[in-house]
């Protein structure tokens, strides 16, 4: 009797849900993940961010309630990004006491105390009048040595406030080395950094912007501070330079568009490596499934598991508490 093609072999271990599950090579859980959120000063209820659907900008009660909740539904961390009533030059809302991301995180540490890890991302653009990631030289180009002192302030506001992790996204040379000098001369030493290591200039950070009402001044860019998307290369020096900084976890951004770069970073370094899954990737997925065109939830658990597959330990996305109430299943 002729033997089985070996070939088939592949197929009996795909023949029921059950056999696809005990052989999975990558698994996505809700351990994995971090949900990205947004609080504005000086409104009284949520206000709904119209290209990123289901997200929204939080009063500080709301968001003390959805933290609250993703606790209990297991998640395991968020990122905090502000929306200030008012902007300058300086972004002087980074690292003030009464800033809007530091009353937010004294709230979050009061009414989630451990259960929760608290990121807070570190940077200018949220804070300043022109958009910049840092503060600007006459000239109009950005001050990276200048900038560097306000990170410093800001990660020290920061902790101060409760923070676990400060996570640097502005891509300036030297800010996980100003930054995590700045926290450990004051006494900070156990606050992590999750340096935006390897973020690049995308066309998919659209709908961020409008979540925290950024708009950079006479129509420029950032690409003469954030990576070109062109290269991979590069971004492994900017994450080796990183990690010889002082980094506890490097970060790639968007996801997507960059799985060769994950796996490359995953490759290099021992760290816990993390990706951003972008407001364009996210609002693509949610706009086309608002039309029907595709299934959602389906796109949603595929492109986070090939986040997974390609390295990455941790991924920030706006699905997170979708996933911990059973996306998909």
């Amino acid at each position: 009797m002729r033997a089985a093609f070996p070939a088939r072999r592949m197929r009996r271990l795909r023949r029921t849900p059950a056999l696809r599950r005990l052989v999975a090579e990558t698994r996505l859980s809700v351990d994995d993940l971090v949900a990205p959120l947004f609080v504005r000063e000086g409104i009284d209820e949520p206000r709904p961010i119209s290209s990123l659907p289901g997200v929204v900008q939080h009063t500080r009660e709301s968001l003390r309630k959805e933290v609250a909740e993703l606790a209990d539904l297991g998640v395991p961390a968020v990122i905090i990004f502000g929306v200030p009533a008012t902007k300058d030059a300086e972004g002087s809302g980074a690292w003030d006491p009464d800033g809007i991301v530091q009353v937010a995180l004294r709230d979050l540490r009061d009414e989630v105390g451990d259960r929760l890890v608290l990121m807070a991302d570190l940077c200018l653009d949220e804070y300043t009048d022109h958009g910049h990631c840092g503060v600007l030289r006459p000239d109009g180009t950005v001050d990276n040595d200048a900038t560097l002192e306000r990170y410093a302030a800001a990660a020290v506001a920061q902790a101060e406030a409760g923070a676990d992790v400060v996570a640097p996204s502005g891509m300036m040379d030297g800010q996980v080395a100003a930054i995590r000098t700045g926290l450990d001369g004051a006494g900070h030493g156990e606050t992590a950094i999750l340096a935006y290591a390897a973020k690049y200039a995308s066309a998919l950070y659209g709908p961020f912007r409008e979540a925290v009402d950024v708009t950079i001044a006479g129509g420029g860019d950032r690409k003469a501070y954030q990576q070109d998307p062109a290269n991979r290369r590069e971004a492994l020096e900017e994450v080796r330079l990183d990690v010889a900084e002082g980094a506890d976890l490097v970060m790639v951004k968007p996801a997507l568009a960059y799985l060769d770069v994950i796996a490359a970073v995953r490759d290099r370094v021992d760290l816990p490596v993390a990706a951003y899954h972008v407001s364009g990737e996210y609002a693509m997925v949610a706009a086309a499934a608002e039309r029907g065109w595709i299934d959602g939830d389906a796109v949603a658990l595929e492109h986070l598991t090939a986040i997974r597959r390609a390295g990455a330990d941790v991924i920030l996305t706006y699905w997170a508490r979708a996933v911990a109430e059973g996306l998909g299943s």
